[in-house]
């Protein structure tokens, strides 16, 4: 019997953990890096363990350092989560050597089917040995890990060089592994998986397709369950499929076989030996608690001979701290407020407070909705997103409730491409034309002109606000029945709330503040100083850092004085776990280089600059 677990993860998989362990009576034991030393996952759990450093290849890839951790605090078995060590033999069987429970699958099953190379030989599936132009697109794809990281589309045969070299890198520093393939690149598919548990006495069960085909960088961004349109016959060949491969590996615990539908063909990617990020989705539609069932599994339990039923449709949207619109850039700093209604599922690594860090992946939360239908699900996940407060760093929440109400989504005719065909429309700024007038009114509650009002009309007062990248004047006045405004009236105003009569109706405005950040309703604005200090002036061509992170590369040979073509990659930067491309703006020449690897950059450090040739 199972009576303490260390998790050997972060964030929002750990606190979802911590959470199924406290319901069955568990401890629970975390571990953190100096980074997340007041992170909400080594604050919920009953005991952690400090992992000296803050860089994952210091940390939570550490696996000698987190079976230490365990021995230490008296933990009896170990759950890796997903991400990390969740597809390492070498750390499953350092767990089971130091006589803990491992959490998890075999080690032998995940040598063979955690490495995607492995994988595909063990089914008979070659990866490309060598790449002609015929064979363009290609994927290359790291051998382990997931989450897109080390994950490339190569369209030019001039880019694969350089793309296998970062896909390198970054699988390296994600997964501790830089093995990289490459395999032909399907165009229009859909992302269809199943979920597997299987228990240590035979039974194995399939349960249900989930469809990821909404994703950004190869990594998901909307799941949902069961995946929508398939026919019965591909339905059951999927899920035939999955079962035959955990059992051709003696598989036992939690997996998901991945597959790229085109058509009626489903064509095998990988399976994944872990627990997925989409888990919850898969949870709501059968009603069971995957995590309570790994460790029933690793404890000797069997399953039923047969799978719950599935009821209705769930699905599932992460919440990014990132800017969409700007080449998905994430995003740091504070985060104020995070709230969403009831009616939905809330899994988070995060609290009102917490800091956003640049060492680790930028999802915020998961947000989930259950109901009878597709359709109803869709809608009570868009509203509930569309309704959440969230203060603090851009997120992705609005390209979110987009996606949820695009009639590419609703009809279920998405695919893998989605992003690729409707991003700019879906990015398109459309902030509420009244929300500086909303900021104004209750940042000026309270006050009046002179100390009381005159029977003269009063000059109009104004402040500026930075909304949308865009500056915006608020005017109103203080009148002899409080405060007024050209073309609207104001119906009520204090520092929290205004209501505003705009062509009669009324609209509210919910107003939160933090600093010079303004918050109306969904509405992001930043009060700018009625007299602005000058700032400092870049030069034409100049390369600004667009997020903080570490210069990981720079283009072999360059240096100053060099010349370089308009789209030239020049550097790489990586920030939360993945590798960011900044390349040459013009052609011309490189006339100052002032990034060098290893090096720390804030968001607008001067990286280089280009002057453009006439």
């Amino acid at each position: 019997m199972i009576t303490s677990v260390l998790v050997a993860n972060r964030g929002e998989i750990a606190c979802r953990v911590v959470r199924t362990c406290r319901e069955a009576g568990i401890r629970t034991v975390a571990v953190h890096s100096d980074a997340d030393a007041h992170a909400l996952h080594a604050r919920v759990a009953d005991t952690a363990v400090r992992l000296p450093g803050s860089a994952p290849a210091d940390t939570y890839l550490r696996g000698d350092l987190i079976v230490k951790a365990a021995l230490a605090a008296g933990a009896d078995a170990v759950h890796p989560g997903y991400g990390f060590l969740s597809e390492n033999a070498g750390f499953a069987r350092a767990v089971r050597d130091a006589g803990l429970v491992w959490i998890g699958p075999p080690p032998e099953a995940i040598e063979a089917m955690a490495s995607k190379t492995r994988a595909k030989e063990l089914l008979g599936i070659e990866p490309l040995r060598e790449v002609t132009e015929a064979d363009l697109p290609v994927l290359v794809k790291a051998a382990a890990g997931g989450g897109g990281r080390g994950m490339r589309v190569v369209r030019h045969l001039a880019d694969l060089d350089v793309e296998l070299a970062a896909a390198r890198a970054e699988a390296a520093s994600a997964f501790g592994d830089g093995e990289v393939f490459v395999e032909p690149y399907v165009e229009g598919g859909r992302h269809v998986e199943v979920q597997v548990l299987a228990d240590t006495h035979g039974t194995v069960w399939a349960l249900g397709t989930r469809d990821c085909s909404l994703q950004r960088r190869h990594q998901k961004v909307i799941e949902e369950a069961p995946a929508p349109g398939l026919s019965a016959a591909l339905d059951a060949e999927v899920r035939a499929l999955a079962v035959r491969a955990a059992r051709a590996v003696g598989y036992v615990g939690a997996g998901t076989v991945e597959f790229l539908v085109a058509g009626e063909q489903a064509h095998f990617l990988e399976m994944n030996t872990r627990l997925q990020v989409e888990h919850p989705v898969t949870e709501a539609v059968f009603g069971v608690d995957l995590v309570a069932e790994q460790i029933r599994v690793a404890e000797g339990h069997a399953l039923a001979d047969e799978p719950p039923r599935a009821r209705g449709h769930a699905v599932e949207a992460r919440l990014y701290a990132e800017d969409p619109a700007r080449d998905w850039a994430p995003q740091t700093g504070r985060l104020h407020r995070l709230a969403v209604p009831d009616a939905v599922r809330l899994d988070t690594g995060y609290a009102d407070g917490d800091d956003i860090g640049v060492h680790y992946d930028p999802m915020l939360a998961k947000v989930v909705a259950h109901a009878p239908t597709r359709a109803e699900a869709i809608r009570k996940l868009a509203a509930a997103l569309d309704r959440a407060v969230i203060h603090g760093p851009v997120t992705n929440r609005d390209l979110l409730v987009r996606s949820l109400r695009h009639p590419e989504f609703t009809a279920a005719r998405m695919d893998t491409g989605f992003y690729d065909r409707h991003l700019p429309g879906l990015t398109e700024p459309a902030p509420d034309p009244h929300a500086p007038l909303a900021a104004a009114l209750a940042d000026a509650h309270g006050r009046s002109r002179f100390g009381g009002w005159r029977n003269v009309p009063s000059q109009p007062q104004t402040k500026r606000y930075l909304m949308a990248g865009e500056e915006h004047e608020a005017r109103y006045r203080h009148g002899s029945r409080g405060l007024e405004a050209d073309g609207v009236r104001v119906v009520h105003a204090d520092a929290r709330l205004v209501i505003l009569d705009v062509d009669g109706v009324r609209r509210k405005y919910e107003v939160a503040r933090h600093g010079d950040q303004v918050y109306v309703n969904t509405t992001a604005l930043t009060a700018l100083p009625r007299f602005p200090d000058p700032t400092a002036q870049h030069a034409p061509g100049s390369l600004l850092a667009p997020m903080p992170g570490t210069v990981v590369r720079v283009a072999d040979g360059l240096t100053a004085g060099a010349p370089v073509k308009a789209g030239e990659p020049l550097l790489w930067l990586e920030a939360m776990k993945m590798q960011h491309k900044i390349t040459a703006p013009a052609t011309g020449t490189l006339t100052e280089l002032h990034a060098v690897p290893g090096q720390q950059v804030e968001p607008g450090t001067l990286l280089a600059v280009v002057t453009e040739t006439p």
